[in-house]
């Protein structure tokens, strides 16, 4: 089984005291199952870039996470997967953020197990299979 960790897990990593259930389960795991998205790190990089700290912050999620997982890149094929998403969750009234339907389409087009604590927004997606390691 491969997993994307979505950016709520990757950053959870980043507390002083993170979820126990997340660190367990990473652990369990070789880094070949570990992905994530562009995306995510596109946003692990936002919220780094707003900190006083930034450099040394950013420079411990290279390091200490980054480092451990395997990017996927966006392209075409994601491109169309989210565009029918994006579609279909407007249509039904049940729209989310281009970043969350991004990484949904990463996960699909990679079948991965996406790996979040956002099962709210992400449940919305068809055929997406979701995993919350902040409950187990």
């Amino acid at each position: 089984m491969k997993y994307l960790l979505d950016t709520n897990i990757l950053s959870e990593l980043m507390k002083k005291r993170p979820n126990g259930h997340v660190v367990t389960r990473l652990a369990s795991l070789p880094s070949q199952a570990l992905f994530t998205s562009c995306i995510c790190v596109m946003e692990l990089r936002f919220g780094s870039a707003l900190r006083k700290d930034f450099e040394g912050f950013w420079l411990r999620i290279q390091e200490e996470i980054l480092s451990r997982v395997n990017i996927l890149p966006l392209v075409a094929e994601e491109a169309l997967i989210a565009g029918d998403i994006l579609a279909h969750l407007q249509k039904s009234g049940r729209p989310i953020g281009i970043e969350d339907i991004l990484i949904a389409s990463t996960a699909l087009n990679h079948t991965c197990a996406l790996v979040t604590g956002n099962t709210r927004h992400f449940s919305k997606i068809d055929g997406l299979m979701i995993e919350n390691w902040f409950l187990q």
